[in-house]
């Protein structure tokens, strides 16, 4: 494949899907091919399983649940979207990947070998050449989150603040784990400057 896989990550309200297409704009503007997609969803099926996952009570379904639905979602996603995109030679920009479901599910007890074994089976084990960790002070994200939805917020964004802040400390251990991929990049600020701050974090992989 000779495109390039980025992914952004974060918890609640961090600006993952404002940033995903001030990015993509911004490396179409230094001349680069970019297929802009998201999680869960990016092709026909997955966005059919994204309507199951998102909506809804927050009890609708149990962590395992959700984590095999997220895998499902993904392969589908892999095979007909992502793959292609990098195989035309695309740089392709997606809003949550695998991490996401490392830090929501596996922050509901659910082992890390695990979500990555049915990654390995239904995504062939694919990730992201550089992913892009967008942080905030915890609690921050979630109160922009409130104002962005006006309190109406999908299943996952409903939960509580134990749940969240689960899920913010289960990314910065996979930032440390996997620092050669992963960059924390600070989200506070003006949106142009986070933009600049991501362009900064792909710099090595520019042309």
């Amino acid at each position: 494949m000779s495109g390039l896989f980025i992914s952004l990550e974060g918890g609640e309200g961090v600006g993952k899907s404002t940033q995903t297409a001030r990015l993509a704009a911004a490396l179409q503007a230094r001349g680069l091919h970019v297929a802009v997609t998201r999680e869960p969803g990016g092709s026909e099926g997955a966005e059919a399983i994204r309507g199951l996952l998102m909506q809804g009570e927050v009890t609708r379904w149990s962590p395992h649940a959700e984590a095999l639905l997220f895998a499902a979602a993904r392969a589908d996603h892999v095979e007909k979207r992502i793959r292609p995109a990098l195989e035309a030679g695309q740089w392709v920009l997606c809003d949550r990947y695998l991490d996401s479901t490392r830090a929501y599910q596996g922050g509901q007890g659910i082992d890390d070998a695990a979500i990555l074994a049915l990654h390995a089976f239904g995504s062939k084990g694919l990730l992201p050449d550089r992913t892009l960790l967008l942080t905030l002070p915890q609690g921050a994200g979630e109160e922009r989150a409130l104002v962005r939805d006006r309190g109406v917020a999908d299943r996952f964004g409903a939960r509580g603040p134990e749940f969240h802040a689960e899920v913010t400390a289960a990314f910065e251990r996979i930032a440390d784990a996997e620092a050669g991929r992963v960059r924390r990049v600070d989200a506070t600020g003006t949106p142009e400057a986070v933009t600049a701050r991501l362009m900064d974090a792909l710099a090595d992989l520019l042309p």
